[in-house]
């Protein structure tokens, strides 16, 4: 060793070793960690499979997944169908737009006619007719004591029947489930007037009421006035908004949004405070909270010459095909030379078409008599614009009954104009026939007594049988008859005054086959009044709804 080295101080060996002998113990302590890691690892792993392993023997919650579930039963719940006010004078206020209404005229009579089906045991559900806000007028039936053991056999069907009720403002006519099933239910009010302001003929089914509803049709030039009548029958306020289409494009129009509708009451609307002038003017409501019904009071006045009066209701919703039967076209010389006259535009037969998109819609348009397929004049490819009403005028096509068939590759709505009456020096009346839905295993309808009476049926394509049933004011339900219609056709089977001594007060339509549609079309035997009712959907029987649980 070198002189000018140091020695090693003395205690820095054991120092160093018990150093070493340290750092020896943290790398063994840190192994035995890691060892210890990856065995409990491996046991949480295990445990983990054991869990899983369980799970798929024994469910435990859901955790994050969503579970699907088989369709829920809904519980049947009381049917309530909406039955409008007669038409009345209206009176306008400050405002212009929320109306009052003056007494009818002298000769004008309204009635209410209502349907509400037996169960398959011959059991009336317990029903009554009621006013908007709900207080009880007058029982259909009581309800039925509960029911025996069903004794195998036939069904037995039978009904309770209001024929001819008079009518003086909104009735609902209500009906308790049966058979855990919603009760099947019709209703109609119809008004005849020979003299006034509002001469002619108008009917209108009575509506369950929804939140979203078409009415095409209506018009506000000079001496035509549109009252839109919106009815709340629930226990829940309802708040509007209206959506308005007219012959240039949408409209917007201040008081068009946000109406309160209270439940138990009707709001009266002006049409013509919100868009003035209008010759083609169509209405898309939503509403929001109670569920409404509405309709349009739609009435014409040429000079001192009473042109006619109608209630516009809802067809079906927007969609890239329409249906419209009941459509009575009358002779097409005579009718060109009345709507060429000054102020009688309007007094003949038209489809109208409104297009809710963006996009135009180019619309295939077909009619079909009895006899098969018609050709319109100039052909029947339309370009309907987008946002607008555009009118298809049906004169030049051949006295006749007619089903309207529409087609487009965009969504739309539609209705068709029917008039009646030919010289200009006489009142005339028009009905719209408003898009119709397919008819199904079981449709109930009301029939007023008095005047003339049938069913148009259509069958766009293909072949459909159709059943038809009368039910009569003793709650009679007569023998089914049916009629084979082929495809591109219309039937029309026009309805007698009674059915085995007793007065026809409705009927039970079914259809089975490609799609048909069906109305029900109203006449005056001594003056030109006219009106169309679409047969309205079925009862929806058992409810059932999708339910999706999960967090």
């Amino acid at each position: 060793m070198s002189d000018n080295q140091d020695p090693e101080p003395k205690g820095r060996g054991e120092s160093g070793k018990r150093g070493q002998r340290k750092a020896g113990n943290r790398q063994g302590r840190k192994s035995q960690g890691i060892v210890l890691g990856v065995l409990s690892a491996t046991l949480l792993l295990a445990a983990g499979a054991g869990v899983v392993s369980a799970a798929s023997i024994v469910p435990g919650p859901a955790g994050s997944r969503a579970l699907d579930l088989s369709l829920a039963d809904v519980p049947a719940g009381r049917v309530a169908a909406v039955c409008p006010a007669p038409p009345r004078l209206p009176e306008g206020t400050d405002a212009g737009t929320d109306t009052q209404f003056s007494p009818v005229s002298r000769s004008a009579k309204s009635f209410l006619d209502a349907v509400v089906l037996s169960d398959s045991s011959g059991s009336v559900p317990g029903s009554n007719l009621a006013s908007l806000g709900g207080a009880a007028i007058a029982d259909i039936a009581k309800p039925p004591a509960p029911a025996a053991t069903p004794v195998p056999g036939p069904p037995v069907l039978n009904a309770g029947v209001v024929a001819q009720r008079p009518a003086g403002d909104v009735m609902v006519v209500g009906a308790d489930p049966i058979s855990s099933q919603r009760a099947a239910v019709a209703g109609l009010m119809s008004y005849t007037a020979g003299d006034g302001d509002l001469r002619g003929l108008a009917a209108a089914p009575c509506q369950q009421p929804g939140n979203d509803a078409w009415l095409v049709g209506a018009s506000t030039a000079l001496g035509r006035t549109a009252i839109l009548n919106i009815s709340n029958a629930s226990g829940t306020p309802a708040t509007v908004n209206l959506e308005l289409y007219g012959s240039r494009g949408q409209v917007q129009a201040s008081g068009s949004r946000g109406l309160l509708v209270g439940p138990g009451t009707t709001r009266s609307i002006n049409l013509a405070g919100l868009v003035p002038n209008e010759g083609q003017l169509s209405v898309h409501l939503r509403s929001s909270g109670g569920p409404v019904a509405a309709s349009i009071q739609q009435s014409v006045l040429r000079g001192l010459t009473a042109g006619g009066v109608e209630l516009i209701t809802p067809g079906v919703a927007a969609a890239d095909a329409q249906v419209m039967t009941g459509v009575d076209i009358q002779d097409p010389t005579a009718a060109k030379s009345l709507g060429d006259k000054a102020g009688f535009s309007d007094a003949v037969p038209a489809l109208q078409i409104v297009v809710p998109g963006p996009v135009d819609a180019v619309v295939d348009v077909r009619l079909f008599g009895p006899n098969g397929q018609r050709a319109l004049p100039g052909g029947g490819a339309v370009t309907a614009k987008a946002g607008s009403v555009t009118q298809v005028p049906l004169t030049g096509v051949p006295a006749g009954r007619y089903t309207v068939s529409a087609t487009s590759d965009a969504s739309f709505a539609a209705s068709t104009r029917v008039t009646r009456g030919l010289k200009a020096e006489d009142p005339v009346d028009f009905a719209w026939s408003p898009a119709a839905v397919r008819l199904g295993s079981q449709h109930v309808m009301a029939v007023p007594q008095g005047g003339t009476r049938f069913l148009s049926f259509g069958v766009p394509a293909g072949r459909a049988t159709v059943s038809y049933t009368p039910v009569t004011s003793d709650g009679k339900v007569h023998k089914t008859e049916t009629v084979e219609i082929a495809g591109g056709t219309t039937s029309v089977i026009g309805i007698p005054d009674k059915s085995d001594g007793a007065a026809v007060s409705g009927y039970i339509v079914s259809a089975a086959g490609d799609a048909a549609y069906g109305a029900l079309v109203l006449g005056q035997a001594d003056q030109n009044g006219v009106s169309v009712l679409a047969i309205q959907d079925g009862a929806a029987g058992h409810e059932k709804v999708q339910v999706t649980l999960g967090y």
